[in-house]
């Protein structure tokens, strides 16, 4: 196989298991938009303050897997709080109020955090040494770094876990009828609190394992808010309530942004990774605005006669 085919499947692999890591954020947004038709604006906030809880729980001293148990159960009380303090009082108020109370949640979590645990860089380790696996390097000749399977391999086991356990169960089976008609699930019995309970705080462990990926990357830092911004393009191309379609459009971001960055980045003086997927997310708004898996948007026109 030639060495060009050969870089260029590195490339698209590498960007498939950073698409998984993208999924995997996208997936909290998912989550809450199908139960309550809202887009949570602190996503991206509480991934940030997840993975900061989690490194200062390690600094005082608390082992990798304890810190760990302990930041879970931070995370669904933040989502606890969250359902009977802002959601339960907003019950039956419109869609641009809840976007606004979600705008408000992300800006108190990330002050609590640095108020909390400092603002400095923090490091943190997993384990997984950041260099190319020679096993693989030998065997097809393509370079992938331990630390970016490993991620990509996590990402995808939650990604699927959270597919089934939100589609193929009972807990499914109640959040499609809450998205559908929360009025009608409530009076058949469904409880509507429960599910958002169990949604924010679902959201809540996905932002600490996609902060956890990232951070180990790239520092535990204030940029990981931004991580929620990367995570919109993703939304627009799979459809803002689809599970399936949080999957494919991360994979499709991940790879196309990598392979634009490679191939189409030096004719712009590259670092064009930024922002690719947006021109991507704006050609999909233009051409099929519900997304791939989302529901058909039916438009009328007016007929001059």
């Amino acid at each position: 196989m030639g060495s060009e085919i050969l870089f260029f499947l590195e490339v698209v692999v590498a960007g498939l298991l950073a698409g998984t890591m993208y999924s995997l954020v996208a997936l909290g947004f998912v989550l809450i938009y199908k139960a309550s038709a809202t887009f949570n604006f602190a996503q991206g906030a509480m991934v940030f303050f997840a993975v900061l809880s989690f490194v200062g729980f390690m600094e005082l001293g608390l082992p990798f897997f304890f810190a760990f148990l302990v930041t879970i159960a931070l995370m669904v009380l933040v989502g606890l709080s969250t359902e009977r303090l802002v959601l339960r009082p907003l019950m039956n108020q419109s869609e641009d109020t809840l976007l606004m109370a979600t705008i408000g949640l992300g800006y108190v979590l990330e002050g609590l955090a640095q108020a909390v645990w400092g603002v400095e860089v923090r490091r943190l380790d997993l384990g997984i040494p950041d260099f190319p696996i020679m096993v693989i390097a030998d065997a097809i000749g393509i370079f992938i770094s331990a630390l970016d399977l490993f991620a990509g391999a996590v990402a995808a086991f939650m990604v699927i876990s959270l597919a089934i356990l939100f589609t193929q169960t009972k807990i499914g089976l109640g959040l499609r009828a809450v998205a559908d008609d929360p009025g009608a699930a409530s009076s058949i019995g469904i409880p509507l609190k429960h599910i958002m309970l169990l949604v924010w705080s679902a959201a809540g462990v996905v932002a600490l394992v996609a902060g956890c990926l990232w951070g180990a990357r790239a520092g535990v830092q204030f940029a990981l808010v931004d991580l929620a911004l990367k995570a919109l393009p993703v939304l627009i191309i799979g459809g803002f309530s689809s599970i399936p379609g949080a999957i494919v459009g991360g994979l499709i971001i991940g790879s196309s942004e990598k392979v634009l960055e490679v191939y189409i980045g030096p004719f712009f003086g590259g670092a064009i990774e930024g922002w690719a997927p947006y021109v991507l997310a704006v050609f999909f708004l233009l051409k099929r605005p519900e997304g791939l898996f989302g529901e058909k948007i039916i438009r009328l026109s007016l007929i001059h006669i």
